[in-house]
């Protein structure tokens, strides 16, 4: 039976952050290149005069969007929010920074909630403080809904589910290699990303969280099998030399959330790793090592306040990021090898066009979202924090093929 958003609120979806970098591009597409039957939406940030400019940008068909002004210091204005619709989609980062006092709102109110997060460390944090009331209020939060962390978790649930068609059991290993992409960054993911280095250079315990695989999985099924990091190496299995991808830290914890609450977990003994393929031969190896130098050097750079203070100057600041253009012509291809234990094989190919964090990620975003509210119901997924492959099922699959670009295929 299909989801029922709540008859009792004036509108199924709120986007918080609507004026932000990726809420603007996710307004236009929910305004002028997605119409999803029966929906209602509104735009709220905290600034009228910015919403007022966006609605204007937006054309016509914008005119009947309500906008809401709401501050996410506030905790009175996050709960109106909740009393104003049956889902919040929040674009608003850093999430360690802005994120709390709506994840708190929702869960206490049952209201239901997706983000784009990719912060592990405030995750945590909010499981820690809020899972029990989500569980008990029957609100459904779902983290990393973007390409961290859809493509990732959703692309392992597909060969895994096809692992099982074919095989009768699912692979105990699967990796992730990413063949191509293309894309810009952003400088709310920039700020993110620096404020969890400023957070981790003055906490020792969050240092040793960061370095845990399994630190959003549940207490008692965290595994003790310890899992690959890609560093330099050549990928038989895709004849081409592999590097580090930076997107695994947050992939490859959301990935293990899901292995430890799918029911049954994939496997007990589960392995999963990233990275990012430079190709075969001697170039290839030599853009592997350039690529884990640089990746390296970001992290020293981050991680020492002088140079992250200098380094944020020349970056892109919050509010900036990829041209039109740089997210029309973005791309990304990925590439998953799956083995069970009885060394049966699977490969199997996600892809999607747009910038990868942008053009791509708000339409993700918004599918998950309208998914979760339309289609998802409670008596399918209770109260509790989610990852995206526990939260949804075959719908959002053909959602994100029909509306946002994204292909699922076996390769062999």
């Amino acid at each position: 039976m299909p989801a029922q958003p709540s008859p009792d609120k004036p509108v199924d979806i709120i986007l918080f952050g609507a004026t932000s970098f990726v809420g603007r591009i996710l307004c236009n597409y929910l305004v002028n290149e997605h119409s999803e039957p029966d929906l209602t939406w509104a735009m709220a940030a905290r600034s009228q005069s910015r919403l007022a400019e966006l609605k204007a940008s937006l054309g016509d068909a914008a005119r009947s969007i309500p906008t809401l002004m709401a501050d996410a210091s506030s905790e009175a204005d996050m709960l109106k929010l909740c009393d104003r619709a049956s889902l919040i989609i929040s674009t608003v980062g850093p999430y360690a920074l802005y994120g709390e006092l709506l994840v708190k709102a929702c869960t206490e109110t049952g209201t239901d909630y997706c983000d784009l997060t990719g912060e592990p460390h405030w995750i945590r944090r909010m499981l820690d403080k809020y899972e029990a009331a989500a569980q008990a209020s029957g609100a459904r939060i779902v983290n990393c809904c973007g390409f961290d962390s859809i493509p990732s978790d959703l692309g392992v649930k597909f060969l895994q589910d096809q692992a099982m068609a074919r095989f009768g059991q699912y692979c105990r290993q699967v990796k992730m290699r990413v063949k191509a992409s293309r894309g810009g960054a952003s400088g709310g993911t920039i700020a993110s990303g620096a404020n969890l280095y400023k957070e981790a250079a003055h906490d020792a315990k969050l240092r040793q969280e960061l370095r845990d695989p399994y630190s959003l999985c549940p207490e008692g099924q965290r595994l003790k099998v310890r899992q690959h990091s890609v560093g330099v190496e050549y990928d038989a299995h895709f004849q081409a030399w592999a590097g580090p991808f930076i997107m695994a830290a947050i992939n490859t914890r959301v990935v293990l959330r899901s292995n430890a609450l799918h029911e049954p977990p994939y496997h007990p003994a589960f392995l999963y790793d990233e990275g990012m393929l430079t190709g075969d031969g001697h170039k290839g190896k030599q853009r592997a090592r350039l690529l884990a130098l640089g990746t390296t050097a970001g992290t020293v750079v981050m991680a020492v306040a002088p140079l992250r203070w200098a380094a944020m100057k020349l970056l892109p600041s919050p509010g900036e990021g990829p041209s039109p253009r740089q997210q029309r012509e973005g791309f990304y291809d990925l590439r998953f090898y799956g083995e069970t234990e009885a060394g049966e094989s699977l490969t199997v190919k996600v892809c999607g066009d747009g910038d990868p964090g942008y053009g791509s990620t708000s339409r993700m975003l918004a599918q998950a979202g309208i998914s979760l509210c339309k289609e998802v119901s409670r008596a399918q997924r209770g109260g509790g924090f989610w990852t995206p492959a526990t939260a949804f099922d075959e719908r959002l699959f053909r959602r994100l093929a029909s509306y946002a670009g994204l292909q699922f295929e076996v390769l062999d």
